[in-house]
This record gives C-alpha cells, structure tokens and sequence, in this order.
C-alpha cells in the first residue's frame, strides 16, 4: 500500500467522520428539542423505551448522543433507571441503521437503469441540493436540511475515498496476514473495542469496517468479533459523560457499558460453541458492505432480544455497583413522605410538607456553609459540594412546590390556604439561596482560574462578612423549623449590618484601588462576591418574615417588612448594637 494510498484513507476516514458529525449535528437542529421531550414524555415502560431509543438514535444517527440525554434525564430525576435501559437497548439497535445506510455505497454502476441510481449520482445530486438549500435559502429550517444532504454527501464521498484507497490491500500478504489474526475471537473482540475507543463512535467504526470489506478479503470470522467488540467501545463516550454526574447518572452510563459487555459475552459464546459443534459453512464467507450491516443489526437485534426481560435484573446490578449515597438517600427518604394519598387530608400533608421543607432548609445552609469553606480554601472539592447542594434543592423545590400545589386543590381552611402558601415562598427563597452560593462557587472557580490573591485586608473584611452570613442563615432556618418568632425577630437588625458590611467593604476596595494596593480585576470578583453575600441575607429576612407573620396574627408580615416601627423599638437596637460590635471591621 503506497504513501498516496494511506493519506486518501486517512482522508476518506476525516470526510467520513465529518461527514456524519455534520449529519447529526444538522439532523438534531431540524428536531430542535423534540427529540429529548419525545424520550422524556414516551419512555413511560420499556416496550416504548426500547422503540423510542431505536427511532430517536435512527434520526440521530448516534447511540451515545441518545444514552447521554437518557443520563441527563436519570441524574435529573425526570427518568428512572428502569426506563433509562430500555432506552438504551433501544439505542444500541438504533445505531445500525447508519450501516444500512452506507450499504447505498455498494450499489453499482451499470448499462442499465441501475447506472441513474449508482452511488457517485446519488450522492452528487444530494450533495447539489445541500448545497443549494445552505447557500440560498432563507429559512432556517431548509439550511439545517441542507446541512443534513451535505452531510451525507460528505459521508459517502468519504466512503468513496476509503473504498478506493483499501482497495490495493486485496493483494497485501501483509494485510491478509493480519486480518486471520482477528479471527480469534478475543483479539478481534479487543481490536473493536480500541479502535471504537479512540473514534468515539460505533456507527463510524462499522462504516469504516465496510469500507475495508471491500477488499474482499474479510470474512465472516474476522468481521463477528470486531464487531463486537465496537459495541463496547461506544459505552466510553457514556460512560465519560457521567463524570459529575449523580448516583443515578453513574447507574445509568454504566448500565450501557453492561449491556454491551453481556451481549457481546452471550451472543459471542453462543454463536461459538454452536459453531463448535455444527462447524457452520458460513464463517469463511466473505463479507461485503451488505453482509456487515447484516450481522451488525442481527447481534444488536439479539442482544435487545435476550437482555430485555432482564431489565430490573441490570437495574439491580447497576444499582449495587454503585451503591446509594447518603444524600441520595436522604432525599428519596424525604420525597416518600410527599405521599399522594395524603392529599386529600390536608393537615397530614401540610405536615409532611413541613417535614420536607425543613430538611431543604438544613441543606440550604449547608450550601452557604460550603460557599463559604470554597472561598477560603479555594479547595475543588468544597465547590463540587456546592454545585450538588444546588442540584438537590433544585429538585426539592420541583416536587415540593408540585406537592403544596396539589394540596390547594383541596378543601382547605383560612389558615391551611396562608400555610400552604407560605411554604411556596420560603421553598423559592431557599432554592435562590443554594443557588447564589453556586455563584460564589463559581466565584472560586474564576479566582482559581485567574489566580487572584486578595490583599489580606480585604481577606480579613470579607471573613468578617462571611461569617456573619453564616449566622443569619442560621437563624432564619433555626426560627423557620421551631416557628420560634423571637429568633426571628434577630434576622432584620443582623440583615442591617450584612447590609451596612458589604457598603463599607466596597468603599474599602475602591479606596485600596486608588491605593494601587489591588486591581480592578480583583474588584469585580470581589463585588460578585459582595452582591451573592449580601443577596442571600436578603433571602433570610424574607423567610423570617413569613415566620413573624405566622407566629402573630396581629403582625402582617409584609407591613412589618416595610415599616420603620420595630426598627424604633429598643429590642431592635440592642439586638442592631450586638451586632455591629460582634462584626466590626475596625
């Protein structure tokens, strides 16, 4: 095989490639979001789950674009696991329709009409109408179809090149050599599994093995194990997108990588020690384009076949590799006290609501408490604990407020109604706390990327800051789970001095600016920092609020909020006094 021959593979294999990204890309334009909200809505049991995960990884042309949705929606709770392999079953068969595809290549030309349908006009007059559609149209939606056309042209075209530059391989004693070394199945199997791994892609690996069927030297001994083992190789592209991903979202990928594996160990060993005892005529075969494609959705066909009655068998599996954590169990414990057969007894689940909310409130101030530990440390690990306290209360305040919603259809008294309705305020007023103390995690992330050094009297005034954030998140969720008013009544004259705090330390910055003692660039993170501190403060005295407005009828919350009466009082002032003294920055 000559110089020129290994660059026009090497070639074929990038248009290839691209040709199919292309494709895709354009291909999930066209569907917008239709086709996650088609997975999410319809994978409702697993006969759906594995049609959906066929159709939607046939139009996409990419079983690990299709798993990875399914692991989005499993670590966002919108999926169960159970429902997320069927879909993933579904995808693995899906991605053989790109073979079929590439089977156009093989047809051929001739002194018939056949010849007006042979790959080179087929995809000439697709690559014509791409183009034209790209350039020309107007409308979004035809470019995005153009770029469907285009890319398939490219595919092909693709295909071409590598068609013609393995083509001298049919004589290469090399070459011949080799490919009986694959037909150990082991070998063949880790061959698959590489070259899948390296790619990033199974449909793309199959092509390119139909690309060198071509040759007319690979048989069906060589083809099986390889193909097999590309079927494992495309669970890394999965398997990489559950990094930081949830328990379930670990579950999930990995569920990928085991249905994979135990096809290919189930079909493999069968089709082995079948062929061991009836020496089947067909191994020595040669494979062409068609044939590939062939055994390629036969054995993903198979494996959906024999693994989908197992589904909570693997559900099981994944779900002791990767054992429950106990953030995880603590929320699932907490979501089964929002029981739907309390609905209709309205003080049962007001109750079991306040249980739940209490527990989100502890959360939200671990999350400031975090924030807080991020900022000093700089540590990874403190922001990755952030970012997952922001994830849970997400979801807390998602099936909460769906929860308290339904208690109001209901026939609730005067007082369950102000109940209810109170609890749908705090749960936004907590959820928005957990999500500022991301934002100083994602603070801590710019700091740590630009490598930012606060001078160390701006260190000290913002440790002064902190901790008396620290303290108001404290006290609101103390005085929200005791109901205690007089705890709440700390919150207002603490807000003050938060307040008072992150004024003084802007004038401060600014005077150190002038200074020449820090940087403007440290004074925007700085003053991000200031805005999220003081946001969540602000967020307390909200909550404390409700807790006032609860405990005494004859205090209205809001009017309390806005008048200046208790600010006179001498309760006020002493708790105002105490404060300023305990948070002084000199």
């Amino acid at each position: 095989m000559s110089f020129a021959n290994v660059v026009a593979l090497l070639g074929g294999i990038a248009l290839f490639l691209f040709g199919m990204s292309v494709m895709g890309d354009s291909l999930k334009k066209v569907a917008g979001n239709k086709m996650e909200m088609i997975l999410y809505k319809l994978s409702g049991n697993t006969f759906k789950g594995i049609i959906l995960g066929t159709g939607v990884t046939a139009v996409i042309q990419s079983s690990s674009a299709t798993s990875v949705m399914t692991v989005g929606f499993v670590n966002s709770g919108m999926m169960k696991i159970r429902q997320a392999i069927g879909v993933i079953l579904g995808a693995i068969l899906g991605t053989s329709i790109t073979g079929w595809v590439l089977s156009l290549n093989s047809i051929g030309t001739g002194s018939n009409i056949t010849a007006y349908f042979s790959t080179e006009i087929l995809t000439g007059i697709v690559a014509l109408i791409g183009t034209i559609l790209r350039m020309f149209s107007k409308k979004t939606y035809l470019k995005n179809v153009g770029g469907i056309l285009l890319g398939f042209a490219v595919l092909m075209y693709g295909m071409t090149f590598m068609s013609g530059a393995v083509e001298p391989l049919r004589e290469e004693p090399t070459f011949i050599n080799m490919l009986t070394r694959f037909s150990n199945p082991f070998l063949g199997v880790l061959v698959g599994m590489v070259f899948t791994c390296v790619i990033q892609s199974a449909s793309a690996a199959v092509g390119i093995l139909q690309a060198l069927s071509l040759t007319g030297v690979i048989s069906f001994a060589e083809a099986f194990p390889i193909i097999l083992g590309i079927g494992i190789g495309a669970s890394v592209p999965v398997m990489l997108s559950a990094i930081g991903a949830g328990t379930n979202g670990k579950r999930t990928a990995f569920a990928y990588l085991l249905i994979d594996v135990i096809g290919a160990i189930v079909c493999g060993g069968l089709f082995y020690a079948l062929n061991g005892i009836f020496k089947f005529s067909f191994v020595s075969a040669t494979m062409n384009v068609v044939l590939i494609a062939l055994v390629n959705t036969l054995y993903r066909f198979a494996t959906v076949v024999i693994l989908s009655p197992a589904i909570p068998l693997l559900e099981k599996i994944v779900c002791r590799i990767f054992p429950e954590g106990e953030d995880s169990k603590a929320e699932r414990e907490d979501m089964d006290r929002l029981e739907e057969r309390f609905l209709t007894h309205p003080t049962l689940s007001i109750n079991q609501s306040k249980t739940v909310i209490d527990s989100m409130a502890e959360k939200a101030l671990e999350s400031v408490k975090w924030a807080v530990e991020a900022r000093r440390t700089l540590g990874k690990p403190a922001i990755k604990r952030v970012f997952d306290l922001e994830g849970v209360l997400d979801r807390y305040e998602d099936k909460l407020g769906t929860y308290l919603y339904k208690i109001t259809a209901a026939d609730l008294t005067k007082d369950q109604s102000k109940t209810v309705s109170k609890y749908l305020r705090v749960l936004s007023d907590f959820e928005r706390i957990s999500d500022h103390a991301r934002n100083i995690g994602e603070s801590v992330e710019e700091i740590n990327e630009k490598k930012i050094v606060f001078s160390d009297e701006a260190e000290q005034e913002i440790s002064v800051l902190e901790d008396a954030v620290c303290e108001i998140t404290r006290i609101t969720i103390e005085a929200f789970a005791n109901g205690d008013v007089q705890h709440a009544m700390k919150v207002d004259p603490l807000e003050e001095v938060i307040n008072n705090l992150c004024n003084a330390l802007k004038a401060a910055h600014i005077d150190r600016v002038s200074r020449k003692e820090c940087t403007l660039a440290n004074g925007f993170v700085f003053n991000d920092l200031l805005t999220d501190y003081e946001r969540i403060a602000d967020h307390c005295a909200n909550v404390a609020v409700d807790v006032i407005e609860a405990g005494d009828d004859e205090i209205h919350g809001h009017e309390y909020h806005k008048s200046t009466g208790y600010k006179d009082t001498d309760l006020y002032k002493t708790y105002l006094a105490g404060y300023e003294n305990k948070y002084s920055i000199g």
